[in-house]
């Protein structure tokens, strides 16, 4: 479980360090913390994206980020608190080489799921009229 922290760590660290430079550069308080909320609040709204639509769990995610209370508030089952402040070190690597990180698989299958119709079994017409089109009035 180390290494998928790690790894999690290394694919991190570019928006760590983009998310500190502009904690430590930016003159203005107001313009500093409005940019890292819009910062926050797309890699929120993307985490809860892959979350919906790839029906993960949660507790899959949990051994693999530093602080569950941060995962509960980012998916919308929890929430940040103004006490809730801590240090966010520096990341210790350079640029991340994705494709050593993780190996290239495809989906096996696509990505949306198809809706497929049930044929009606013979002789049961009758019973859904409003299927077929017939309507009584």
């Amino acid at each position: 479980m180390k290494t998928h922290r790690r790894t999690v760590s290394v694919l991190a660290g570019p928006a760590i360090r983009a998310a500190r430079e502009v904690y430590t550069t930016v003159p203005s308080d107001a313009v500093r913390v409005a940019a890292l909320v819009e910062i926050s609040a797309a890699a929120a709204a993307l985490a809860r994206t892959v979350v919906k639509l790839r029906r993960l769990d949660p507790d899959l995610i949990a051994p693999h980020v530093a602080d569950r209370t941060d995962l509960r508030a980012v998916l919308g089952r929890g929430r940040w608190l103004p006490t809730m402040t801590r240090h966010v070190p520096a990341p210790v690597s350079g640029p991340v080489d994705l494709a050593a990180l993780v190996p290239a698989v495809l989906p096996s299958r696509s990505v949306r799921r198809r809706a497929t119709r049930r044929r009606s079994a013979p002789g049961q017409g009758s019973l859904f009229a409003l299927a077929a089109g017939e309507v009584s009035r």
